[in-house]
C-alpha cells in the first residue's frame, strides 16, 4: 500500500485535540516513548508531529529533543511553536546532514512510512556507532490494530460491528484509515535489514481498547500483550 507523505495536513488541531480528551492514553504512550531515552542523548525524532510527546518528555521526564523531521506543514508549525527545529521531509526524503545522533526515534509513525527500509537505512547513517533506533507504534496483531483496521475497512467507527467495542473518544477516522500497520516481526526484520541488533522491548495499553484511557500505564518489557509497544534496536 502507498502512503502519502502528507497524511496529517489540515489535521494537525484534531490530532492534538483527540490526545487532550484521552490523557491517561497519551502520558501511558508518554511514558513508553521516555523507556529507552535517556536525558544526555542527543536525540532525532522522526515523524515528530506537532511536537507534542516532545513537549512532555522535556516537562516531565527531563529530555529535551530539539531536532524533528516531519512531512506535514501543519504539523511542523506547531512543532516550531513548541520550541522544535523541523526538517519537512518524509522519512523516506530525509538525508541526514551530517549530524551525529545517539539515538532516532520513530514514535507512532512507522505505520504512516511506507518505505521504512529506505527510511532506517538513513537512521543508520545518522546514528554514532552503537546508537539506537526506536520504533514505537501499534502492532498490526494487537487488539488496537484489528480494531483500526476493521474501521479502516468499513470507513467509520459507527458500525453494528465496532458497538461497545471502540473507545469513548476514538482516534479520527481519516488519520485511522491513512496508516498501514505492520507486524512486530516485520518491523524487527526490517531493522535486520538496516543494521540494527540487540533488540529490547517495552509495551503498554495492555487493557482492551474500550477501558484503555480508564487509568495512566507504566510501561513493562516485551511485546506480547500491549497495543502501543516500542522496539530498540542498536546500530551494529
Amino acid at each position: 500500500m502507498t502512503i502519502t507523505n502528507r497524511n496529517f495536513d489540515r489535521f494537525a488541531e484534531k490530532y492534538d485535540s483527540w490526545f487532550l480528551k484521552n490523557m491517561n492514553v497519551l502520558n501511558s504512550e508518554a511514558a513508553l516513548v521516555a523507556y529507552f531515552l535517556r536525558p544526555e542523548e542527543k536525540i532525532l525524532s522522526v515523524g515528530c508531529g506537532s511536537g507534542l510527546f516532545e513537549k512532555i518528555l522535556e516537562s516531565d521526564y527531563g529530555i529535551a529533543i530539539t531536532d524533528g523531521v516531519e512531512p506535514s506543514e501543519d504539523m511542523a508549525a506547531i512543532a516550531r511553536q513548541r520550541g522544535m527545529n523541523v526538517k519537512i521531509a518524509s522519512a523516506e526524503e530525509y538525508e541526514p546532514d551530517g549530524t551525529i545522533y545517539d539515538t532516532v526515534l520513530y514514535n507512532g509513525c512507522p505505520g504512516y512510512i511506507t518505505d521504512l527500509d529506505k527510511a532506517l537505512a538513513h537512521s543508520h547513517a545518522a546514528l554514532r556507532s552503537g546508537g539506537k533506533v526506536i520504533l514505537i507504534d501499534i502492532p498490526k496483531e494487537s487488539s488496537y490494530g484489528i480494531m483500526y483496521n476493521l474501521a479502516k475497512t468499513l470507513g467509520t467507527w459507527d458500525h453494528p460491528l465496532l458497538e461497545g467495542v471502540v473507545p469513548p473518544n476514538p482516534y479520527p477516522i481519516e488519520l485511522a484509515s491513512k496508516a498501514c500497520w505492520r507486524t512486530t516481526a516485520e518491523k524487527v526484520q526490517a531493522l535486520e535489514r538496516a543494521g540494527f541488533g540487540g533488540f529490547e522491548y517495552a509495551q503498554t495499553l495492555t487493557t482492551h481498547p474500550v477501558c484503555s484511557d480508564d487509568r495512566f500505564e507504566k510501561p513493562i518489557p516485551g511485546y506480547d500483550k500491549g497495543d502501543y509497544v516500542a522496539i530498540c534496536g542498536y546500530k551494529l
